[in-house]
């Protein structure tokens, strides 16, 4: 519609008053993470967003690892980091940074900030200035170092760099306000001696500045139009402005802060997360019950569902909770008509037809998505002794019980009606097989019209069937407690929530999966070759979504947060 008015949330609406008054001449966003764990679906909405609004306004994207802290940092981490932001198809192209590469530039400006007597050493230990700090209600103290010259200053931070002193017993300061209502502001911690290596600048430097120094400086650096992060940043801006103001950096960058997303249910604290992987509770961090990225990739969700998810989040100034549901929703709208509906038997008991020739093999023709002929057709071979689910026949079935029961007749899905004329048992009382009759006027497409079933059940054929191993995943919390126990912290996890199926079949088409192949399994839900542990000669399929689900999608206008 030519007339159509597109509305824009409140970021948009700042960037696009920045540009119109001048104040921002080319936009220029980032994304970054402290590689010190896996990233989560909270991330997604901020990587998206940043790259979203680079390529909507004709801007760069940079990538940036937030590398200031050794002591939990990994390169494992930076290489799933980078891994997960290519696959949700954030290009940054060749602006890939790290904050340690600008190491030097903040020492200098470090130095600077020393020598306009906006900085001084301190001699107070973490927990000393926590005390000075003061409270909300109580002003703080001056720290007994914050009268030391300029020139003692320099001296003693030139020794902390050169690794004169032990961790924790110097830092060094910015000379701001005590009594300032804003506690971010009452001489923040610049830097602090740690004698750790780097994973990127190895043992080179034994000080190292805090994030709320670190982070604008690096913006400004690469040129950063609008830092955007969420909420939590929100009393840190002051801080962050005053960094980039005394530093006297030219076009500084401008902070936004925007609603984390929240899902109920699940958990994304690093901390937990990292208890879990080493306690072996989960498979790690890619564990599919997870909703770190990589675990949402290894279950079988695409970068398109988690665009779409991110969409209908919206973009809003008010922290608030998304249905779990949701996520599941867009996964389940992605994958309906992309991928074949195909045939497995999760829980199998054989059929035999008793009428149907010994020895003898038909090919059947299955179309791959009734909803998108693009998708073609296979053929399936059928023969006399098929698996089917052994829900499917019941010995004494309730009313309205519509599959196979003794003299009852169904449809075998692509094939022939069966009549059900007997079962067999083991000592155990369990049957073991199933025995039909075929009737063989009535071949799925030959137009066959003589009488109607009202059931329709799915099947493999015996001899040509893989084998494979099928893994059912549900919360990983107990959804009734809630996430975490009140009275002690610790996560409500649900027992069941995992389920491995080790005798499943699958039609032969089935057999050539490969890592992060996923179908449609009729009747069953959404399923994903896992990339992990399945191999050409033991499948393992995870189950990314069950086929229903009780969510409704929001009336429009609802998911778009202003």
């Amino acid at each position: 519609m030519e007339n159509e008015v597109v509305s824009k949330n409140f970021i948009e609406q700042i960037i696009e008053e920045d540009i119109r008054e001048g104040h921002c001449k080319a936009v220029r966003t980032r994304f970054p993470p402290e590689p010190n764990g896996y990233l989560h679906i909270g991330h997604a909405k901020s990587i998206l967003l940043n790259y979203g609004l680079a390529k909507e306004y004709g801007g760069k994207f940079n990538m940036r690892f937030d590398d200031t802290n050794p002591t939990k940092e990994k390169v494992e981490f930076v290489e799933s980091i980078k891994e997960d932001i290519k696959w949700l198809g954030a290009d940054w192209e060749d602006r890939l940074f790290f904050a340690s590469d600008y190491f030097e530039q903040m020492y200098e400006a470090a130095v600077k900030l020393i020598k306009k007597g906006k900085a001084y050493v301190s001699d107070l230990n973490a927990e000393q200035i926590r005390e000075y700090r003061g409270t909300l209600k109580e002003p703080g103290r001056e720290d007994p170092g914050a009268v030391r010259g300029v020139e003692e200053n320099l001296a003693l931070f030139e020794d902390m760099r050169n690794g004169k002193y032990e961790d924790g017993s110097k830092v060094l300061r910015a000379r701001i306000d005590m009594a300032s209502p804003n506690i971010n502001m009452r001489d923040p911690v610049l830097y602090r001696v740690a004698h750790m290596s780097h994973h990127n600048t190895g043992d080179k430097w034994c000080i190292y500045p805090m994030y709320d120094f670190a982070h604008p400086i690096e913006d400004a650096i690469e040129g950063i139009s609008h830092s955007i992060c969420t909420l939590e940043f929100e009393d840190h801006r002051p801080l962050y402005d005053w960094v980039v103001r005394e530093l006297g950096y030219e076009n500084p960058p401008k902070q936004i802060e925007f609603a984390k997303l929240y899902l109920t249910n699940v958990v994304t604290g690093k901390r937990y997360i990292k208890k879990l992987v080493e306690e072996g509770i989960v498979d790690g961090w890619d564990d599919p019950r997870l909703v770190s990225i990589a675990a949402l990739r290894r279950r079988g969700f695409t970068p398109e569902s988690i665009q779409r998810f991110v969409e209908l989040c919206g973009v809003s100034k008010a922290n608030s909770s998304v249905d779990y549901a949701m996520l599941e929703y867009c996964i389940r709208e992605d994958l309906k008509l992309k991928r074949p509906r195909m045939m497995a038997v999760l829980n199998p008991i054989k059929l035999v037809i008793d009428n149907y020739p010994e020895g003898e093999v038909e090919y059947l023709d299955a179309a791959n998505n009734l909803e998108n002929e693009e998708l073609g057709s296979r053929k399936i071979p059928f023969c006399r002794e098929l698996f089917i689910e052994r829900e499917d026949f019941m010995e004494e079935p309730p009313k309205k019980y519509f599959r196979l029961f003794p003299g009852n007749e169904v449809r075998l899905m692509h094939a022939y009606f069966v009549k059900c004329v007997g079962f067999v048992k083991d000592e155990q009382g369990n049957v073991t097989e199933v025995h039909c009759t075929y009737d063989p006027e009535t071949k799925a497409g030959s137009g066959f019209t003589g009488r109607k079933v009202k059931g329709t059940i799915h099947w493999v054929p015996a001899p040509f069937a893989g084998k494979c191993e099928v893994r059912l995943y549900e919360n990983l919390v107990d959804e009734e407690k809630g996430v975490y126990n009140k009275e002690d912290g610790s996560l409500n996890l649900n027992p069941d929530s995992l389920s491995i199926l080790r005798d499943c079949y699958i039609e032969p088409a089935l057999a050539e999966a490969g890592p992060y192949d996923s179908y449609q399994f009729v009747r069953q839900g959404f399923f994903c070759a896992d990339a992990k542990d399945s191999r050409p000669d033991a499948l393992v399929f995870n189950r990314i979504v069950s086929l229903k689900s009780s969510y409704k999608l929001p009336a429009q206008g609802n998911t778009q947060g202003r």
